[in-house]
Order: structure tokens, then C-alpha cells, then sequence
């Protein structure tokens, strides 16, 4: 397992985060098999046997290190993804990747058809005429629909659904997210 030191930058750069793809939940069993929460629509692809993840650690931990781990296999229990990695025997070594979130290098921009949440983290929100919203926080991914969360200028988090009606358009160059949002949303 090789292990670098993350830094003390609490946000790494978009070129250095890849895409987030899960984040590992609870050991399962006594072999070192943990369960994920998924934050990619291909996991059988992208977390298949041999694939290699790098490793960061969860928010409000003290461990900065980052690792590489090698998915020895992949299984569905229901609807509930569980990994089993090369270097990961027992529980107590699963035990200590909990909270940490798995990400793969980024494909090749060429092919990409939508948005990955280091993207959009940063844009600023506005209405059509520039009334600032917010900051975009992440883009929460889920089963129907996508959602930004959006930190207002009040502080509140704010969920948008990510649909083209309220998100008519988004400039990457000048970091601007345009929103058209219904009343009472924001």
C-alpha cells in the first residue's frame, strides 16, 4: 500500500482530487470487507476487481495520508456494494478506511458528457440579470436526479435540482452557474 502525505490544504486542487467515486461505510464480516455508499453511475466498471483507487481520508479526520488500494473483489449484498481490497485482511484494518472516500483518476475531458462535482464546486450562483445566489458546495448525486448544494450568502446550504429548467446554463470559463429557480426555492 503506498501511502503520500495529503497536505495540510484542507481542499485539494481539481487536478489532483480525480473523481470521487464512493466512500467507504462499515466493515462487513471478519476479512476486511467494507461496504460503500456509491457516487458513480458505473461501479461494476470503476470499482471491479484491479481497479486502483486512491484512498483520502474523511472530513474531520486527523489522518492527511492518502492511499492507493487495489478492489480484490466486488459484490452486491441487495442493493449494498461491498469491496474487499488486496492489502485490507481483517476488520480492524477495514474498520480504519471508514469515512474515507475513494476516488480514480479523471477520464479524458474529451469524452465527458456532463459535470463532475470538482467542477462545480466554487461556481457562483446567479439569476439571469447577475443576482448572486451562492457558492456550489458539491453536487449531490442521487438515483432520480442530481443536485447542487448551494452555500447562500446568508450561510444557509441550499439543494437545487440539477435539471436544465433551473440550470439553463453554466459557464466553466467565467465560473458562473445561472439559475432560474422557482419561487420560494432559494
Amino acid at each position: 500500500m503506498a501511502q503520500t502525505e495529503y497536505g495540510s490544504d484542507p481542499q485539494p486542487s481539481p487536478e489532483r482530487e480525480g473523481l470521487r467515486v464512493a466512500r467507504i461505510g462499515k466493515p462487513h464480516g471478519v476479512r476486511g470487507e467494507v461496504t460503500v455508499e456509491l457516487f458513480t453511475d458505473e461501479p461494476e466498471a470503476r470499482l471491479g476487481p484491479g481497479a486502483v483507487l486512491e484512498r483520502r481520508p474523511g472530513k474531520g479526520t486527523e489522518d492527511r495520508t492518502t492511499q492507493q488500494l487495489t478492489v480484490s473483489s466486488q459484490r452486491w449484498n441487495k442493493k449494498i456494494c461491498m469491496l474487499s481490497f488486496e492489502d485490507v485482511r481483517d476488520r480492524d484494518a477495514a474498520e480504519a478506511l471508514r469515512g474515507s472516500t475513494l476516488h480514480i483518476e479523471i477520464p479524458d475531458e474529451d469524452e465527458q458528457e456532463g459535470w463532475y462535482s470538482h467542477e462545480l464546486e466554487g461556481m457562483v450562483c446567479q439569476s439571469p440579470d447577475g443576482h448572486p445566489y451562492g457558492v456550489v458546495v458539491e453536487l449531490v448525486t442521487g438515483p432520480a436526479q442530481d443536485l447542487l448544494a448551494v452555500r447562500t450568502e446568508a450561510g444557509d446550504e441550499v439543494l437545487i435540482p440539477f435539471v436544465e429548467e433551473i440550470v439553463p446554463d453554466i459557464s466553466a470559463d467565467e465560473r458562473i452557474i445561472t439559475l432560474t429557480p422557482p419561487e420560494g426555492l432559494i
